[in-house]
């Protein structure tokens, strides 16, 4: 199946599980701009629809509900794609200043926004590409299908493996246990699994060789991280 029945399916599946504001903003929001990031930038880039939603639902400073374009969960991260056209966004000084504050938060609440130039989008649309292609790639990795390495690494194993990444390669099990709402030692316990498996290294510090962090030394490419 090609982008139109896959976009077209995802599309309906998203709007069967909706109800009221939900269903609204979704049938007014996913219009020119949406479509032309999704079938230009987005499918060329994933080449599927997992995990991508549109027109998605957050909570701003205030607790108010507004939606972004499209949100992506991979993972245990969150990546809002948000396409900016100059005259809904820019000719507005109190709209355009709530955006950026509402951007801001989203960031703030660990979510990754990037915002897309629509007007880019139709004339360069490789310039977006490649620029998607060179941010997202950490995760795009952590996408790719090889279901024999699925069974090899626990669920849990792979979020380990795809927070290291997120972070420059160091996974430390505080700061990871309470990422992923775990035990810490629960984490330590995975992470030696990965050293077993040699997708992680211990790194000691001080006289007593006390670990600290691990470093994955895996692929950026590597299928374990489906």
């Amino acid at each position: 199946m090609g982008f139109a029945g896959e976009h077209d399916q995802w599309l309906s599946n998203h709007l069967k599980r909706r109800k009221g504001e939900r269903l609204d903003a979704l049938k007014r929001g996913h219009g020119y701009g949406n479509r032309l990031f999704v079938e230009s930038v987005w499918w060329p880039l994933a080449g599927h629809f997992h995990g991508l939603h549109p027109e998605y639902e957050v909570k701003d400073w205030r607790g108010r509900s507004y939606f972004v374009d499209l949100l992506w969960k991979v993972g245990s991260s969150r990546i809002a794609f948000e396409i900016m056209d100059f005259g809904s966004h820019g000719t507005d000084r109190s709209k355009y200043r709530m955006d950026l504050n509402r951007g801001l938060f989203l960031q703030s609440q660990d979510c990754v926004v990037l915002y897309i130039s629509l007007d880019e989008m139709k004339d360069n649309p490789s310039f977006i590409l490649s620029a998607l292609r060179n941010l997202l790639f950490p995760y795009l990795s952590a996408e790719t299908t090889n279901r024999s390495t699925e069974r090899a690494y626990s669920r849990i194993e792979r979020d380990l493996m795809r927070l290291a990444i997120r972070y420059n390669r160091v996974l430390r099990p505080g700061d990871a246990a309470r990422e992923l709402e775990l035990q810490t030692a629960t984490v330590i316990k995975y992470s030696r699994m990965l050293v077993d498996k040699g997708k992680f290294r211990p790194v000691a510090r001080g006289v007593s060789q006390r670990i600290i962090y691990y470093e994955y030394v895996g692929s950026l490419q590597s299928p374990d991280l489906v």
